[in-house]
């Protein structure tokens, strides 16, 4: 698809976090998988699944590309379409996110994602606001962020001339802090200094920032610390001080089982590629919302 834009502007989001952000999805459908069940190749064909997710795929069965939203992630770069996970064959929350973002403007849109797999909140991306010495990948975050945007003419040239205006936040990570009680019983506090200063070094004292909820064991979760994790997450959108700048995005409800999933690996959620999916347009509507209060 292609646009003839007025604006000038470019809007940017990052979407950052540990390997759920990264991105386990199954794109192709594997007959040896589960017969292909939770694949986003038989989301598109499954009638029961198909009118949500046909628009990603042309006439003739090929992905589509948005033109109106390119992604980055580190050497990987072009229009968002299927394929920007782990791997060529993998997804994250940025299919969704970006397909709902893209809607929601006519303006163009660039997506930087930045996600590790097996980072914590309380080492790797410990925020400098907090004793103790500030975690490598923090620092990483914030520097591909300004190389990005510092480069982004040479890297997207048909955005050449533009305005890039940094508009928010997305963030799905936890599970390398929930396995750890002394990181799980701060990570409410971590969370709260990680947005302060992620808006204090980015220069947007209000960036609005959107948390996914780390659900990836389903509705039927009942380990204390993944609860208490849960919670903390939840707990970090509802204070006062972030009213409508902060918004919390539950995932549970996204789980699919692994007998409808190409997989059983339950911290990966199964390598299902609609609870990818989900995730990432649920944040993009929690975003919309929080731009709208902006």
């Amino acid at each position: 698809m292609s646009h003839a834009w007025s604006e000038e502007i470019v809007h940017v989001f990052i979407l950052s976090g540990q390997s759920n952000m990264v991105g386990a999805g199954e794109v192709s459908s594997q007959l040896s998988r589960n017969v292909g069940k939770g694949s986003l190749e038989w989301l598109t064909e499954n009638p029961i699944t198909a009118p949500h997710y046909q628009h990603l795929r042309n006439e003739d069965g090929s992905w589509q590309q948005r033109d109106d939203v390119q992604i980055c992630f580190f050497d990987r770069r072009g229009p968002l379409q299927p394929g920007y996970g782990s791997t060529q064959n993998k997804i994250g929350p940025e299919l969704g996110f970006g397909c709902c973002i893209g809607d929601a403007f006519d303006e163009p849109v660039l997506l930087i994602k930045i996600a590790w797999g097996g980072k914590s909140l309380a080492e790797d991306f410990r925020p400098p606001s907090l004793e103790g010495k500030t975690g490598l990948y923090y620092t990483k975050l914030l520097e591909h962020t300004k190389n990005v945007l510092r480069q982004a003419d040479q890297l997207f040239p048909q955005l050449t001339g533009r305005t890039f205006l940094l508009e928010g936040f997305g963030w799905h990570q936890g599970w390398n802090d929930r396995i750890n009680q002394s990181f799980n019983n701060a990570y409410e506090h971590n969370m709260i200094q990680f947005i302060k200063d992620i808006r204090r070094d980015l220069k947007e004292p209000a960036l609005p920032f959107v948390i996914a909820e780390t659900g990836m064991s389903g509705p039927e979760e009942k380990h204390s610390r993944a609860l208490s994790l849960m919670a903390a997450q939840k707990a970090v959108a509802d204070l006062p001080e972030f009213k409508g700048n902060v918004a919390f995005v539950s995932t549970r409800n996204f789980y699919r089982p692994a007998n409808e999933s190409p997989s059983s690996q339950a911290y990966h959620w199964n390598n299902n590629a609609e609870t990818y999916y989900l995730i990432g347009e649920h944040m993009g509507h929690a975003m919309v919302r929080l731009l709208k209060n902006h």
